[in-house]
């Protein structure tokens, strides 16, 4: 196992409000030191990863790890998949599909679309902060992954 050199930014895109939350709070409970930041569309995932819009002179560092929902207002997680992963510096950030959806049709055309892992969110806080880690343990501590070129 590698030893992590600095905390890896998370980014995760979901419209649900009490998701964000649970989230941030399971990443706490779990006592992972990663950053993490939330928006709440497609539109302004990929403004922040473009450093555009409100994000053009906020502190946006660019993120090890994408938690991406699939149903999102303006921008879908399903079309925001396809425009991360046809752009060049941004197709080698990890996407974690966690999305409430088990239908087999978005999961194929997840993986179609260039998505590194399909999770369907948990039904309790327990079992949320138990995928956090996992994810924790295997993006970040396992798996080698491109170095940042900002």
């Amino acid at each position: 196992m590698k030893p992590a050199t600095q905390p890896i930014t998370i980014l995760m895109a979901d419209d649900d409000p009490d998701d964000r939350l649970l989230t941030a709070d399971a990443l706490k409970e779990a006592r992972l030191i990663n950053d993490i930041r939330f928006v709440e569309n497609g539109e302004e995932l990929l403004d922040y990863l473009r450093r555009q819009g409100k994000y053009a002179t906020v502190d946006a560092p660019k993120p090890g790890l994408i938690l991406l929902d699939l149903n999102m207002p303006r921008k879908d997680g399903r079309t925001v998949l396809k425009e991360l992963k046809q752009d060049p510096d941004l197709r080698s950030i990890p996407v974690v599909v966690l999305t409430t959806s088990k239908d087999d049709e978005d999961i194929y055309r997840s993986y179609d679309l260039g998505v590194n892992s399909y999770i369907v969110k948990p039904v309790t806080f327990e079992a949320l902060v138990d995928i956090l880690q996992t994810l924790e343990k295997y993006w970040f501590e396992i798996v080698e992954l491109p170095p940042n070129r900002e």
